[in-house]
């Protein structure tokens, strides 16, 4: 059975591990022991009952295997993108030019570097090792956070933004990097990804034009490419957009992927998750999966489990189900069902 829970510092080794089995792209998990010692005691420090309002905190979340006690996946919500520096996207648009006199009215995709998503809430750092990739478990690794994010709302922003992960092959050439970026910052996608991690993105972005780049004059490469998803991330993706984001106004600004975003009490977990009291004993057989979580901080629990529930009525659990979401007789549970 696996279980979402806040890191500690004891899962040092194991996130290592996980970063450097994810793919190329995914800059919030450096594979670098340093930095990952100081993402986890930012996490750490994040607890603090006495956060009320969105800053610089990240918290980062594992999946565990509670048999084997082995870590398979992770995931991290940033309260508020671009804190110290702005956080960058391309913003997708369309510039109109017309000539009354000569009777054209043309419509031409541009891109333009912009911060418009700083200060958005961001998810980020989503993994999971591929032997235990299953539709719970992406779900799972996806969700189980944003019930974190439905009972405390005052730690996040009104709105909230996702990078998807665009496209590159097996070697870590992207199309998008190759044919647009790589004119102003002549490295190969794999280390600006890696200097992206260390350095922080906004340095590099620095580096990008601040005027619009007309997409018809871009190689036809990165055109096809722009605001598609890599494969492996599509089921994340169609998950992301069954809770309500949006897809079309935003594009990563080094592998062309798509940047969604939503108002945060618009997405389904959010806005259609109900809150139960336990009530500890034997469960009628259930009816149905459910995505369930406490409403503690530190001690943060959740997990997909078969249930049968009613809103309205207390939520029954077996003792062990209880210990391990850390929840006893009177607690709440925030509950919503499986898809």
């Amino acid at each position: 059975m696996l279980i979402q829970r806040l890191c500690t510092l004891n899962d040092l080794e194991q996130i290592e591990r996980l970063a450097l089995a994810s793919p190329v792209g995914i800059t919030s998990l450096p594979a670098d022991r340093e930095r990952l010692s100081a993402i986890i005691e930012g996490t750490e420090a994040a607890m603090d009952e006495g956060v009320v309002f969105t800053g610089d905190e990240r918290y980062f979340f594992v999946l565990e295997d509670v048999d084997s006690g082995r870590l398979v996946g992770c995931s991290s919500i940033i309260s508020a993108a671009g804190f110290s520096q702005p956080f960058h996207t391309f913003r997708n648009e369309m510039f109109v030019h017309a000539s009354r006199e000569l009777g054209l009215h043309n419509r031409i995709h541009v891109l333009s570097l912009c911060h418009d998503l700083t200060g958005h809430s961001l998810l980020t750092g989503f993994y999971l090792d591929p032997d235990w990739r299953s539709l719970d478990a992406l779900r799972l690794n996806a969700c189980g956070r944003l019930l974190f994010a439905a009972s405390h709302p005052q730690r996040f922003a009104d709105s909230i933004a996702v990078e998807i992960s665009g496209i590159s092959d097996e070697e870590g050439n992207s199309p998008f990097w190759d044919g647009v970026c790589r004119h102003f910052l002549d490295i190969d996608y794999t280390e600006v990804e890696r200097l992206g991690s260390t350095l922080g993105r906004s340095v590099l972005a620095e580096l990008l034009p601040g005027y619009p780049l007309y997409v018809p004059m871009l190689p036809d490469s990165a055109q096809e490419v722009i605001g598609q998803v890599r494969p492996a991330s599509q089921e994340v993706y169609d998950i992301l957009m069954e809770e309500g984001f949006e897809s079309e106004n935003y594009i990563d600004i080094f592998d062309g992927g798509p940047v969604v975003q939503a108002h945060t009490a618009e997405l389904t977990t959010v806005r259609c998750s109900q809150v139960a009291t336990v009530q500890i004993g034997e469960p009628l057989p259930a009816t149905g999966t459910w995505l369930m979580a406490n409403e503690r901080v530190r001690e943060f629990r959740a997990c997909l489990h078969p249930l049968q529930w009613a809103p309205g009525a207390p939520v029954v659990l077996d003792p062990m189900l209880a210990q391990l979401l850390k929840v006893t007789d009177g607690d709440s549970l925030r509950l919503i069902g499986g898809a």
